[in-house]
This record gives C-alpha cells, structure tokens and sequence, in this order.
C-alpha cells in the first residue's frame, strides 16, 4: 500500500512542475512542496498505525 501512495505522490509532483494542477493551494509549479509534506504526513500516519 505504501508503495501505492509513494508512486502517487511522485506522479502528482511530476504533473504539478511541469503542468499545475489549479487546485485550491496548488496553483504554482513551485508548489510541489505542499504535496511533498503530504506525503510525509500520510507516510508517518502509516507507520503510526500499523502494528
């Protein structure tokens, strides 16, 4: 599952540089960064739950 979301992620920070994504707080290629650290959160929550 992990291995799900970190291609996802990478694919969205992809598409966010070379064409940005207009989503509300995702309207600049330089905003790639703010789904960066969402990875981190979602990552650390994984790791938080899993036993």
């Amino acid at each position: 599952m992990t291995k799900l979301f970190s291609t996802l992620f990478i694919l969205l920070m992809l598409i966010q540089v070379i064409w940005p994504l207009n989503l509300p707080g995702l309207r600049k290629r330089g905003d790639a960064w703010k789904l960066a650290m969402a990875a981190l959160v979602v990552f650390g929550i994984t790791t938080l739950i899993r036993p």
